[in-house]
């Protein structure tokens, strides 16, 4: 079976309106993302132009992956400014240009979009990195017009960027692999979780088509089954083989020798290594440790936190009950923390796009 990669749906872009018959102006930029809610039953994309409605489809996982929605975070940016521009567009050239005004429109809308999720941060580094080039360019003079010009180049590159880190990953990781390896990974860090070909997955695509794959297990990953739906969804897209297990089959697997490593995303990385994923990575990380199976981390630069000195420091999101228990039982509370945090020494090594690393040299990655 032929490994067919451009198979996989592409996530998110940021594109400029030129339909002549829409309300929306020509050229201004629209957010387009595949609603990763209706996967793998439907395959729709939204086509965003207004930044709040950017920040809910993060809130509601319509967009999801910390690398994808550090993109959205820099597109929701983008949208901001083209919004300032338009709304203002009838004022005169010195209202228009009036520094005080944009800069603070700006900076609240920056703050509210790097605070949609609070663990990938991803989110926050992408946003803050736009925010520098509203800063820097407004206080050179630039006009609202041309930094949201920038604002729009930047997203881009980040898009193109980020696929081409996800390749070198994909390359590291899979020499790490010998032939006909079965492997594991829990939650999506896959092609949908970034721009395009993923982390976690962008090594298993790799080895795939290196031909050292013979099974990839995929957690089911509860509450919201990205496991099933997103990771089985594209792998099989792909055509890469894929069997989906139950969160509690993850153990008992290993323990019947069917995996030869695990391979898993992050959301946040702190400097000494610890790694915040999605919730269930930490048993996955145990039971790899208990039958002496290699446990990988794979992600971008972008989500090493230097600020985060240890786990305990990486703020944890807690989602609704309902996702966990819809309708509630009376008198039942749930308890859903949408992420947990791996121990360094659990963690065999951290695969970027720099190399391949030991979790206690990760910061030696970003300094």
């Amino acid at each position: 079976m032929a490994i067919d990669i451009d198979n996989i749906p592409r996530t998110i872009d940021l594109v400029r309106n030129d339909s002549n018959t829409s309300v929306i102006p020509d050229g201004y930029p629209v957010l387009s993302i595949i609603d990763q809610t209706q996967l793998p039953y439907a395959e729709a994309y939204l086509h965003l132009t207004d930044w709040r409605e950017a920040i809910e489809a993060i809130k509601q996982l319509k967009v999801r992956g910390a690398p994808a929605i550090g993109i959205a975070g820099a597109a929701s940016v983008a949208l901001a400014a083209a919004e300032f521009c338009e709304t203002n567009k009838e004022a005169s050239h010195d209202e228009m240009n009036e520094p005080a005004d944009y800069l603070e429109f700006m900076r609240q809308a920056a703050e509210r979009i790097a605070h949609a999720r609070p663990t990938a941060v991803n989110l926050m580094h992408m946003v803050d990195a736009a925010m520098e080039i509203v800063e820097e360019e407004a206080v050179s003079g630039s006009s609202p017009v041309v930094i949201a010009d920038k604002l729009y180049e930047f997203t881009k590159q980040l898009i193109v960027e980020d696929e081409d880190a996800n390749r070198k990953m994909g390359e590291f990781g899979a020499a790490l692999l010998e032939e006909r390896s079965s492997v594991l990974t829990h939650c999506n860090a896959g092609s949908l979780a970034t721009a395009f070909f993923g982390t976690a997955l962008g090594v298993i695509y790799e080895a795939a088509l290196q031909g050292k794959i013979e099974m990839v297990y995929a957690d089911e990953t509860r509450p919201l089954r990205q496991g099933a739906r997103l990771t089985a969804f594209e792998l099989a897209k792909a055509q890469v083989p894929v069997t989906l297990i139950c969160d509690d089959m993850a153990a008992t697997t290993m323990a019947q020798g069917r995996v030869d490593a695990v391979f898993v995303g992050a959301d946040r990385i702190a400097a000494n290594g610890d790694t915040a994923n999605k919730v269930g990575t930490l048993g996955v990380a145990i039971a790899a440790a208990r039958y002496g199976i290699p446990f990988y981390v794979v992600a971008p630069t972008s989500t090493i936190d230097v600020s985060a000195q240890h786990g305990e420091d990486i703020p944890i999101e807690k989602r609704a009950a309902s996702e966990v228990l819809d309708p509630p039982i009376p008198g039942v509370k749930v308890y859903n923390p949408a992420f947990d945090v791996t121990p360094a020494d659990l963690i065999t090594a951290i695969i970027t796009e720099e190399g391949v690393v030991a979790p206690a040299d990760i910061i030696s990655v970003v300094m």
